[in-house]
Formats: C-alpha cells, sequence, structure tokens
C-alpha cells in the first residue's frame, strides 16, 4: 500500500473492509483487514518472519504487540498464551477495531486493543513482539522503543522485525547504546532482508526503572 498514513490516529474517508487469509498460530484464518491500515492485503513479510522465527511467548503475564495494526502479532500471541493478557497498541483507531473483531471471530477474549497513552503506566511486560512502524521517522520511532522497551520485567524479552535496507543494523547498534548494561540487545536472525532483533532486559531492578505518566 501506499504509506497513506497508516500510523494517523483518525484515517480519513470510510473504511473498506477485505478478508485475507493468513497463518496465525499454526492454522490458516479468516481475517478481515481495512485500508488505511498496515498492510492490508496481506501478512506482511516481515510480521510472517518474526512469528516463524520467534520462540513461544511466555504462558502468562502481560505481553506486549507494539505497532499492532490489524492484528496479526497479537492474535499469535493470545492463541499460544491464554492465560496471558495481551496488549495490542497502536495509535490508529481503525486498526484497534480491526483487532477487536479479529479477536472476537476467532473467539479471543485475553486482548485488549488500546492506544498507547490507555496501557496502566505500572504495567510491565513478560515479552515484547513487534514489527515496528520505521516509516514514523527515527526520533518518533526511538521515542517509543525508548517508553516501551524499559517496561520489560527482568529476564524479559522484546523480539523486533526490521528490514535490513530500512536501517536493522543501525537500530540494532542504537537500542544497544542507550538502553544500558542491563539490556543485552543481539542479532537472532537474518531472513529475506530482514533481521530479527533480540533485546533481553538480563537484570534490573524495578527500582531503576524510569517513571511513566
Amino acid at each position: 500500500m501506499s504509506s497513506e498514513h497508516y500510523f494517523d490516529a483518525t484515517p480519513a474517508g470510510d473504511a473498506v473492509y477485505r478478508t485475507i487469509i493468513a497463518r496465525i498460530a499454526g492454522v490458516e484464518r479468516t481475517l478481515t483487514t481495512a485500508n488505511k491500515v498496515f498492510s492490508p492485503a496481506h501478512l506482511d513479510e516481515g510480521t510472517r518472519i518474526l512469528l516463524e522465527e520467534v520462540p513461544e511467548p511466555p504462558t502468562h503475564g502481560n505481553l506486549l504487540d507494539l505497532g499492532a495494526g490489524w492484528g496479526p502479532i497479537s492474535l499469535e500471541l493470545a492463541l499460544l498464551s491464554p492465560e496471558a493478557t495481551v496488549w495490542a497498541v497502536d495509535v490508529n483507531d481503525r486498526a484497534l477495531d480491526l483487532v477487536r473483531k479479529n479477536a472476537a471471530d476467532l473467539g479471543i477474549t485475553n486482548i485488549r486493543a488500546v492506544r498507547p497513552d490507555e496501557v496502566p503506566a505500572d504495567i510491565r511486560f513478560e515479552a515484547i513482539w513487534s514489527n515496528p512502524p520505521i516509516r514514523v521517522g527515527k526520533d518518533v520511532l526511538h521515542g517509543m522503543l525508548e517508553h516501551w522497551l524499559p517496561r520489560l520485567v527482568e529476564q524479559g524479552e522484546a523480539w523486533l522485525v526490521v528490514q535490513k535496507n530500512l536501517g536493522g543494523d543501525s537500530l540494532q547498534r542504537w537500542i544497544t547504546e542507550t538502553l544500558g548494561a542491563e539490556f543485552t540487545v543481539s542479532r537472532h536472525t537474518t531472513a529475506k532482508g530482514f533481521r530479527v532483533i533480540l533485546v533481553d532486559h538480563s537484570a534490573a531492578d524495578d527500582e531503576d526503572l524510569p517513571d511513566f505518566v
């Protein structure tokens, strides 16, 4: 699609819905997407690679899908970890509505589709999975990651997929330099031009975490 501002809060114009088939949690599923959200025609290649390469998520606690779009990562997390709470976070209200619809159609009840400011400040995450919105620009992207990655619990892991030619290697270096010694950042794998980056919150005390408002 064109970049018609799938990161806008309220996309202009009426929603035009479509049905697609995508493999989520090992099963081909019928899902709903719409215009002016990320990758409405199919499961994005980077997201597909992330879902194939990342180990199964924690079974309990809070799990974050940062930049949820129409919901493939959130749906995968929720189906694999039905006793966890999955936070599907996006700024695009149309995308959040699609997450809710797809979850309801699949009988999923453990997803909370919300804007970033609707996540309670005291929530910490056992895992973060994200195909982050690189095209929002470096400053916005860095601000997002600086806000969310430190909210991993101790021993929590973030898994990010980033296209190499859109700055995957430089983003990995920036995360390493920015987060500090209590985080270990590594390249988990490379596939079809995408980097899968692992951010491991290896040894941090809650008192060292920043305050969020």
